[in-house]
């Protein structure tokens, strides 16, 4: 865990719960051993860019562009979700943790939401 993530230094992503699951969520995709690799490399990178983007906007001035970061930062949970599912459907990831990062996502997802309804 990194300094930043303790507390000990606070960027405006440190104080959003949605980042802190989006960070969840990036850890569940890593655990869940995809074994295709396209769907490893898709999940990784859509999982990846959530955490980015809800960074990049809690880092906005206008609400406006906030909401639309927020917004491409749900459809890439989204995505990340549907590429595990796709590998534990064609039996190349484990159910369980298939299970588990669609629960993160769905709680990432739901924040989102929450905070794009604030801004705008």
């Amino acid at each position: 865990m990194t300094a930043s993530m303790k507390g000990e230094r606070s960027l405006p992503q440190h104080k959003l719960i949605a980042y802190q699951r989006s960070i969840e969520l990036l850890q569940a995709v890593i655990a869940c051993g995809l074994r295709d690799a396209r769907l490893r490399e898709q999940a990784l990178k859509s999982a990846k860019s959530a955490c980015l983007n809800i960074a990049e906007a809690a880092g906005r001035w206008s609400a406006a562009d906030r909401a639309r970061i927020f917004q491409i930062a749900r459809g890439e949970c989204c995505e990340a979700a549907a590429a595990v599912e796709i590998a534990a459907l064609t039996g190349e990831a484990n159910s369980a943790a298939a299970d588990k990062v669609a629960s993160k996502a769905n709680e990432v997802f739901a924040m989102l939401t929450s905070l794009i309804r604030k801004s705008t």
